[in-house]
């Protein structure tokens, strides 16, 4: 997924999503047959290409919208009682796949929030000056750190929002191009999701197909680095002819001259967060302990104030605000429209409401498609026709994994639903769980950040969004939207053609009877 890691002691993730897809579970009739099941998902991404793509609208509340009017419209077409399909949309709404992700975005977006705020852009403007890493060479930079981030902590949705956060608006200010920017971001994140141990991606994949996590990783790594070389030279030739912005002339050399290295001690908090992820602690726990550490550097250096942090803005008529006032967390406003709860966790947070309620809705759409019979009918279909060799049979593996990341826009989820036909064809064939497992997560890993309706493209942009409001300096028109940066997630592109090359030719494939997995790592 991008994904969330489940430290130790969690429950194992596949428990859950595949769970529609049990013979003895209800299932729902539709007018039409099983394929009408997909109408509510089919509408959304109709509805989110003629958005995003046709009219140049990245906008989380109309992708809200259009999954919404593919979930009421999609009522129309069940057989019998609506009730099964409207508790199909609550089931789907609580799987703790989604739920997962959205509690990873919270608190990173918290994090990345607390580290602009105390001045790490500054910090990361200056040394990139110092460095002489200008524009042409920032976003190459930036996919080796992204990558890095990534694969210490298993979070790419996590590392998307904190780099597209913090360097986005740095490599900006260097001159680098917006959209090779924010792709080098993305593709930073599928390298450290498809390698990192403790990404929910990296530990599904290998459950579901019945394989060591250890293994699974030592054995994919020859996958993940052809792309990543390729991709790391991609970024240094498409930064000499991709052109950045031009901010002000004159004001952008000063912004850069004013940029002090005192930032960069929020170094040390990133460093926490990777050493408590490596160290198996949950994802949350582990930026618990970066937004701590950020918060007390912060404050002991001056670079942040408790208001800065949290801050209540109360009503002059309000009960103990003026015997109160002199608390540095509360201050009286004049203007009503001025009343509310401010500051750096606050605002890190609710920026990803209107995308968790979307992710919501499109899980919820999803297991309507499985309980439906739609997704079985179309597996059942690439089984039979397609895979028909071991060639096939592994050319069938990639594009069915890539279909349902088109559908289900949180990677993990899509590879829990998955992995249990990834894991039957290659079985049938007598492929390693190693090979299946990789070829699965490779897929999910990848695509899960390149559709303009993914949960890591619309993660980053997001965060994106937010930052106008952070910087007099920058303005809306020097974003990169989810459809720009399509052609430019060179990671995630390469992974595929990777696997796709290794399909045909054999690179990597292994049998069972070539190297028996050890016994499944547990959560």
């Amino acid at each position: 997924m991008s994904t969330e890691n489940g430290g130790p002691g969690e429950s194992d993730p596949s428990e859950s999503f595949t769970q529609g897809t049990e013979d003895d579970e209800p299932r729902i009739s539709f007018y039409g047959g099983r394929g009408m099941s997909a109408f509510p998902i089919a509408f959304f991404i109709l509805w989110a290409v003629a958005q995003t793509a046709l009219w140049r609208i990245s906008d989380t509340g109309g992708l809200v919208v259009g999954i919404l009017l593919g979930l009421i419209f999609g009522m129309f077409f069940v057989r019998g009682s609506w009730k099964t399909y409207a508790n199909t949309i609550f089931e789907g709404m609580t799987q703790p796949v989604a739920v997962t992700a959205i509690v990873a975005w919270i608190w990173a977006g918290m994090f990345a929030e607390l580290l602009q705020d105390g001045g790490f852009v500054d910090g990361l403007v200056w040394l990139a000056d110092v460095g002489g890493i200008g524009a042409t060479l920032f976003p190459a930079a930036t996919f080796v750190l992204a990558a890095l981030f990534t694969t210490g902590i298993g979070t790419g949705y996590g590392s998307a929002i904190a780099f597209v956060t913090l360097f986005f608006p740095a490599g900006l200010l260097l001159g680098a191009n917006p959209i090779l920017l924010f792709g080098a971001i993305l593709s930073g994140s599928i390298f450290g999701d498809n390698l990192a141990p403790v990404s929910d991606t990296t530990i599904v994949s290998a459950v579901t197909q019945d394989a060591d996590i250890g293994g699974v990783v030592a054995s994919r790594f020859k996958y993940v680095i052809i792309a990543a070389v390729i991709a790391f030279v991609g970024y240094l030739v498409a930064g000499q002819f991709m052109g950045g912005l031009e901010i002000g002339g004159d004001a952008q050399e000063l912004l850069v001259a004013e940029s002090e290295p005192i930032g960069l001690i929020h170094l040390v908090s990133m460093g926490v967060v990777i050493g408590a992820a490596v160290a198996g602690r949950h994802i949350v726990e582990a930026i618990s302990w970066g937004i701590v550490v950020a918060a007390v550097s912060g404050l002991t250096l001056g670079l942040l104030s408790l208001g800065d942090i949290v801050m209540f803005n109360a009503p002059e008529d309000a009960p103990l605000a003026e015997p109160l006032e002199f608390l540095p967390i509360l201050t009286i406003v004049e203007d009503p429209d001025a009343v509310n709860v401010d500051g750096s966790l606050i605002n890190g947070a609710a920026g990803f409401f209107e995308l968790a309620i979307l992710v919501l809705l499109i899980i919820a759409a999803a297991q309507i498609m499985i309980r439906g019979g739609a997704f079985q009918a179309i597996l059942d279909w690439s089984i039979e026709n397609l895979a028909t060799n071991v060639r096939n049979a592994e050319l069938t593996m990639v594009g069915s994994a890539a279909l349902i990341n088109a559908v289900i826009t949180i990677n993990t989820a899509a590879e829990v639903a998955i992995g249990p036909y990834i894991s039957k064809i290659g079985e049938r064939f007598n492929l390693n769980g190693y090979r299946r497992a990789n070829i699965l997560d490779a897929q999910t890993a990848a695509l899960g950040y390149i559709f303009p309706w993914s949960g890591g493209v619309l993660a980053g942009f997001t965060a994106m969004q937010d930052l106008p409001g952070e910087y007099d300096w920058l303005t809306a028109d020097m974003l990169a939207t989810p459809i720009e940066v399509v052609p430019f997630v060179f990671q995630g592109w390469l992974l595929v053609a990777v696997f796709v090359v290794a399909a045909i030719t054999g690179f990597g494939r292994e049998y069972v009877i070539d190297r028996e997995s050890e016994e499944v790592a547990r959560l």
